[in-house]
């Protein structure tokens, strides 16, 4: 394991080919990424163990829906990427940002399905990936199609009773963006 990356953003890839395991493979990938980073930060960050484990949990469950779909929905994932942004902040153990890329060959843009039936599997993924990314989306790529997943670092519980113009401006635990109000596409998928 390296370092731990604080300073900079770091981009990692990994080409896939169609085959048993890849959703395993993809999040093993971040798990081992994540871990190289520091993500989403040491003991002195701030964040519980708890916390720390929860939001990592949370980014690994973003990547299997997205290569879940990909396989279902789409011949399968080519590529997997992950981002960690620049923290912009001066505080070391502080966690970026991080963006997933999952490209696939099919141009046909992820939508959200109609509810299934009580207790019938599928259906879900987009519904998972849209509370718990900060935002998503898709797009074009020259064999395909490229969707984009970005997750915000989590803020401590203590940061999070901070004066809203104080905390750091998506709570991850909530989905809710202090101050704001819902703009154009914000919210809930509608029908």
């Amino acid at each position: 394991m390296s370092d731990p990356v604080r300073s900079r953003g770091q981009i990692r890839r990994l080409g896939l080919r169609s085959g048993e395991s890849v959703v395993a493979r993809c999040r093993d990938f971040c798990r081992v990424a994540l871990a190289d980073w520091d993500w989403p930060g040491s003991e002195g960050s701030g964040l519980t163990a708890e916390e720390r484990e929860f939001a990592i949990e949370d980014v690994l469950l973003v990547v299997s829906e997205a290569v879940t779909n990909a396989c279902l929905h789409a011949g399968g994932p080519t590529e997997l990427v992950i981002r960690l942004a620049p923290t912009g902040s001066p505080d070391p153990g502080t966690a970026g940002d991080l963006r997933i890329e999952v490209s696939d060959r099919s141009s046909r843009v992820p939508a959200f399905r109609p509810r299934g039936a009580p207790g019938q599997p599928g259906g879900n993924g987009l519904v998972v990936i849209d509370r718990l990314a900060r935002a998503w989306g898709a797009v074009a790529t020259e064999s395909g199609k490229s969707v984009w997943m970005e997750l915000a670092a989590p803020v401590p519980e203590a940061r999070r009773t901070l004066a809203p113009e104080a905390r750091h401006r998506f709570d991850g635990a909530t989905g809710a963006i202090p101050g704001d109000s819902p703009g154009p596409g914000d919210g809930p998928p509608g029908p």
